[in-house]
């Protein structure tokens, strides 16, 4: 039985962060809650078969979270139900709101023992989601719609509603799609249907192709029956994609996230070394729409400490403010 069910206190309709690997952690979880918070976060991708032989040296970070993040979900991958179920009670004893399995990811790391694969493999991924729930905490699923057909759909999320998961995230492509096509809104009426018919306690959600609150929101009020929506790829064009009221932000807006990213980076490097070339990935996120937002970009890329990186900011924010 489960411990505690977060996702039943949710608001119509809740909106999530996805999970993106080397994104989604615990500073960026934090930068993102500061500047326009969702309703639900999600961790990076943890490999359960890697943490169960290696432990904390094959995840790194990934499952570091902070006492004020509520509700965090862990979402977790492989192969392995024995393992799954080592991992889901490790991550409830950590203090973990849910557990989130993904079946979905297309990358070739994952699909060797989890990810996407399990969409060909419906006994390991039932399995899996049995393993999983001995933990106690409310288990959800991530996945795409089929691996290289859409035709697919059906019959196989038909197999994971019929697990009694606690909440459905789909994103609408299929593991061969990849990106590369537009999301198939046009399924989500008959998803919903599917789901009506078979599992009516279970949340749904949608992913893919939403690029914020407002676009989300329509989604909802398109579809009915729509439970949540996932926003990904869409937050590295706008730090402010959940903001419930949108508006233009200043470059000192934008600048002050930045600098916000830094100083969470500088705090858990302390507990957890990272290298500071990943760190570069998000420049782009904070440093745009505004005069001079290219150049700084190109400086930006060739800082190697964060103090570099404020250093450069102080500079064109003096130099801006001399020709103003």
């Amino acid at each position: 039985m489960d411990i505690m069910n977060f996702w039943n206190d949710l608001p119509q309709p809740f909106f999530i962060l996805a999970p993106m690997e080397d994104v989604t952690d615990v500073i960026f979880r934090h930068v993102i809650k500061q500047a326009a918070a969702p309703d639900v976060f999600f961790t990076e991708f943890t490999n359960a078969t890697g943490w169960v032989h290696a432990g904390q040296k094959a995840i790194g970070g990934r499952l570091l979270k902070a006492d004020d993040e509520y509700p965090l979900v862990a979402q977790i991958w492989g192969g392995e139900p024995g393992d799954m179920e080592k991992l889901a009670t490790h991550c409830r004893d950590l203090g973990f709101h849910g557990i989130d399995i993904n079946m979905g990811c297309p990358a070739k790391s994952a699909i060797k023992s989890g990810g996407s694969a399990l969409i060909r493999k419906p006994d390991i991924a039932i399995a899996s989601i049995a393993a999983a729930k001995t933990a106690g905490i409310p288990v959800s699923v991530k996945t795409r719609l089929g691996y290289t057909s859409v035709d697919e759909w059906s019959d196989w999320l038909t197999v994971l509603l019929q697990q009694d998961i606690t909440n459905l995230t789909i994103h609408l492509r299929t593991k061969k799609e990849m990106s590369k096509v537009p999301a198939h809104f046009e399924l989500i009426d008959d998803i919903v249907s599917l789901r009506d018919r078979i599992a009516p306690q279970t949340k749904l959600t949608i992913n893919g192709d939403i690029a914020d609150r407002q676009q989300g929101m329509k989604l909802w009020h398109d579809h009915s029956g729509i439970d949540g929506i996932m926003i990904g790829r869409g937050i590295f064009h706008n730090p402010f994609a959940f903001e419930i009221n949108p508006r233009d932000h200043s470059r000192e807006e934008l600048l002050n996230v930045l600098n916000l990213h830094l100083d969470l980076f500088d705090a858990y490097n302390a507990e957890i070394p990272r290298r500071f070339d990943p760190l570069k990935r998000f420049f782009k996120i904070y440093v745009k729409d505004f005069p001079g937002a290219k150049e700084m970009r190109e400086q930006l890329m060739q800082a190697t400490t964060t103090d570099a990186v404020r250093t450069i900011i102080n500079e064109s924010s003096a130099s801006l403010t001399s020709t103003s």
